[in-house]
């Protein structure tokens, strides 16, 4: 886990570390959609009961809460409050980790989540 996963993050706000920020800009330079941002939330299904949504927002929904090149709805957020998205590199690979504090469990397949 980064320090910036290891500060305490208000409920209702979800930190994106400088790391999963230069990711986001990388990838939206590189589809060419400058005003683009990353739709992340939660979803009924997978294995445990949730699934996490990351996806491309071509448009922000007037009901969306924006955080540093993300939106998220309000009803995501009651799940997704005091998350930290992170970009990791490793020996495994790379890509973007929720440490999400209200997260109970997971399933081994890696794409589902409890709460």
């Amino acid at each position: 886990m980064t320090a910036a996963a290891a500060q305490t993050v208000n409920k209702r706000e979800i930190v994106v570390t400088q790391s999963a920020a230069d990711e986001i800009q990388r990838q939206r330079e590189k589809r060419g959609t400058p005003e683009a941002r990353i739709r992340v939330g939660v979803r009924g299904g997978g294995c445990t009961g949730f699934t996490y949504v990351f996806e491309w927002a071509d448009q922000v929904k007037p009901t969306d809460i924006v955080f540093d090149g993300i939106v998220v709805d309000p009803k995501s957020l009651v799940y997704l409050g005091g998350m930290t998205l992170d970009f990791v590199r490793g020996m495994m690979g790379h890509g973007f980790k929720f440490n999400n504090p209200n997260a109970k469990g997971s399933c081994g397949c890696g794409e589902s989540v409890q709460f």
